[in-house]
């Protein structure tokens, strides 16, 4: 038993101890949680733009007269319907290669680079949310609104958006949640995440299973904490509903 114990504790020294090991871990926790906030904002900005674009067009279109505006909307939610499905169809971590290596090539700033292409990935997700959202609020809210001298933007902006908002709340947070452990694939392009950071250790220790099971145990920390915050937002909303 003291045999045992004594080489968990010099493993454990080997892996975290020595060398200042254990920053790998921190440093790309940090990455890590910058980046997955970082595509979540990205993400929620298109996914806003992308739903409200398909939800006007599914409301709206049959009753728009001819003309330019109509034209314009029918071309918008065509490039947006591409979007979602395009996106949606190709795993993220091509994505991220085709982002890294192609489109902006000539870049140095992983970060920069793996945080876009993780927030055009949630994006689209966000959108298909935000949608089902927004298409869940009573139309007669939006006539509501009408009736106040309200014209279409603002009724959305003041008085939809804000309900739908509420709505898919929990749902985004969920998205958070998943678009984290979606980001453990970053070191495709070299960005030191939490799950480089392991494996940066692990290269040097050649001790595979204290830092892949540190990491994994952060990332578990992670994921229980959101979701707790995730339940007790939705005890708040279900109690303000009343």
């Amino acid at each position: 038993m003291a045999d045992w114990i004594s080489s968990i504790q010099s493993k454990f020294i080997l892996n975290f101890i020595e060398d200042d090991r254990w920053r790998y871990l921190l440093d790309g926790l940090v990455v890590t949680l910058e980046l997955t906030f970082g595509a979540l904002v990205i993400g929620i900005a298109i996914g806003i733009i992308v739903s409200i674009i398909r939800t006007t067009h599914d409301k709206t279109i049959e009753t728009m007269r001819p003309g330019p505006g109509r034209f314009f909307l029918i071309l918008l939610n065509a490039v947006c319907k591409i979007y979602v499905t395009v996106i949606r169809g190709i795993p993220v971590v091509v994505q991220l290669l085709i982002a890294y290596f192609i489109i902006f090539a000539s870049s140095t700033n992983s970060l920069l680079v793996g945080t876009l292409a993780f927030g055009i990935n949630s994006g689209a997700y966000v959108a298909e949310i935000f949608r089902g959202g927004i298409m869940s609020i009573d139309a007669g809210q939006m006539e509501a609104g009408r009736s106040l001298g309200f014209n279409y933007v603002q009724t959305m902006r003041y008085i939809i958006i804000p309900q739908a908002f509420k709505v898919v709340l929990p749902t985004l947070l969920n998205e958070f949640i998943a678009l984290m452990k979606e980001t453990a694939v970053v070191g495709y392009i070299a960005l030191k995440d939490l799950t480089k950071g392991a494996d940066i250790i692990r290269g040097r220790t050649f001790s595979p299973f204290m830092p892949l099971f540190a990491a994994a145990l952060i990332y578990l920390v992670l994921v229980m904490f959101f979701s707790w915050l995730v339940g007790k937002l939705e005890r708040r909303l279900r109690t303000s509903d009343h």
